[in-house]
């Protein structure tokens, strides 16, 4: 016995296929998680507390001598911002940054961040040394006390 067989219709599916999407979004995560320790920049120091206006922010970076808690200096501009530096190659690049800002007619922001652990002498040399490179003015970079914010 022959028994006509039904077309059976189908529907479309009407789900969305949310498996690129997750992929996507695993390889942003990667990504940021990736990119995120190269962000923080400079020397890990531990900054002594004081009271004082925060900076403003400017169209060129500043520069920043680092002194950690052996005496050691560090420029945020340098190749390798978290190898130490001698005296005379800070003096050198700070002078021909800025050297290239005068230039280009913009002031050049400087500043010293020095471990509160560490010599005073030490950070007073920092100072020096930028001031001798060209800077007409040298700020210290401290931590607000806690809980003022």
């Amino acid at each position: 016995m022959n028994v006509p067989i039904k077309s059976v219709k189908r529907r479309p599916i009407a789900e969305i296929n949310v498996v690129p999407y997750i992929d996507v979004m695993l390889v942003l995560l990667v990504i940021f998680m990736m990119t995120t320790p190269l962000l923080s920049q400079g020397v890990n120091v531990d900054l002594p507390q004081a009271k004082a206006k925060p900076l403003t922010p400017k169209d060129k970076e500043p520069l920043i001598v680092s002194v950690d808690a052996q005496g050691n200096y560090y420029l945020n501009i340098a190749e390798n911002p978290s190898q130490p530096l001698d005296p005379q190659a800070i003096s050198q690049r700070v002078q021909s940054e800025l050297a290239n800002a005068k230039q280009q007619g913009q002031e050049q922001p400087v500043f010293v961040k020095g471990d509160n652990r560490v010599n005073y002498g030490k950070i007073m040399t920092a100072m020096v040394l930028l001031q001798q490179a060209g800077a007409k003015s040298v700020g210290l970079i401290t931590e607000p006390p806690p809980g003022k914010n």
